[in-house]
C-alpha cells in the first residue's frame, strides 16, 4: 500500500530527480504545490515547458539563449577579444557576479571525464576553435573550468589546443576550492581569481 496517493507520490518521485532533491524535500516541495492554489501550479507548470520549449543554444558561445545570441554576445558593450571559457552556463552566472569580466564567454557543456565517456569530442571545442579563426581577433582565452580533476584535465587539454595558435591563454587563479564549481563560489573569490590568472 503506498504512503501517498499515485498523484502526489509521482509527483514525489519527479522532483526526487533533481539534483541535490532527497526524498524529504521532494516531500516538501510537493506538498507545497499541493496546497498552492491551481494558478500557482499552472505557472510553475508552464515554467517549466517554456525552459523546455523556448530556449536553445547561442550560435556563438553556446550559452543558454532564447534567440540567436545570447545576451552577452549581444551586447556591444562587451569586450569582444577576450573569452572565458566555463563547463557550463551556470558557470558564467558565478563570473558575472563579480562585475569585473568585461569579455564574452564560450560554454563547453561539460568536462574531459574519460571514466564517464566523455571527452574531447564531447565537448564544444572546435566552435571554440571556429571563434578563434573568425572575424574578431582574440587576444586572451581564460580557462575557467572548475578546480575538479576533470575541470583540470579539460583545462590542460585546451591550453595544449590553444598554444600553437599564439593565442594568450590564462587560468583562474587558485582560491577557488579544490573540487568546488564555479557557481557555488562568492563573488570576492571569484573576483580575486579572475583579476589574478595566470599565464598557462
Amino acid at each position: 500500500m503506498p504512503d501517498f496517493a499515485e498523484p502526489l507520490a509521482r509527483l514525489i518521485n519527479e522532483f526526487k530527480h533533481l539534483p541535490g532533491i532527497g526524498q524529504k524535500s521532494a516531500q516538501r516541495i510537493a506538498f507545497h504545490v499541493l496546497r498552492a492554489g491551481r494558478e500557482h501550479a499552472e505557472r510553475l507548470s508552464q515554467a517549466i515547458l517554456d525552459v523546455k520549449d523556448k530556449l536553445a543554444l547561442c550560435r556563438l558561445c553556446n550559452n543558454i539563449s532564447e534567440s540567436e545570441l545570447c545576451l552577452f554576445c549581444r551586447d556591444p558593450n562587451r569586450d569582444q577579444t577576450v573569452v572565458c571559457v566555463v563547463e557550463e552556463p551556470q558557470g558564467i552566472l558565478g563570473i558575472e557576479t563579480t562585475r569585473q569580466f568585461p569579455g564574452l564567454y564560450h560554454v563547453l557543456h561539460g568536462a574531459i571525464a574519460p571514466l564517464d565517456g566523455i571527452g574531447p569530442d564531447d565537448l564544444k571545442l572546435k566552435e571554440l576553435l571556429m571563434r578563434l579563426g573568425g572575424e574578431v581577433a582574440v587576444r586572451e582565452v581564460i580557462i575557467a573550468t572548475n578546480a575538479t580533476v576533470e575541470g583540470e584535465a579539460t583545462a590542460l587539454y585546451l591550453a595544449r589546443l590553444l598554444k600553437p595558435l599564439g593565442v594568450k591563454t590564462t587560468r583562474l587563479a587558485r582560491g577557488l576550492p579544490a573540487g568546488g564549481d564555479l557557481e557555488y563560489s562568492d563573488a570576492a573569490t571569484l573576483s580575486s581569481a579572475l583579476n589574478n590568472r595566470r599565464d598557462f
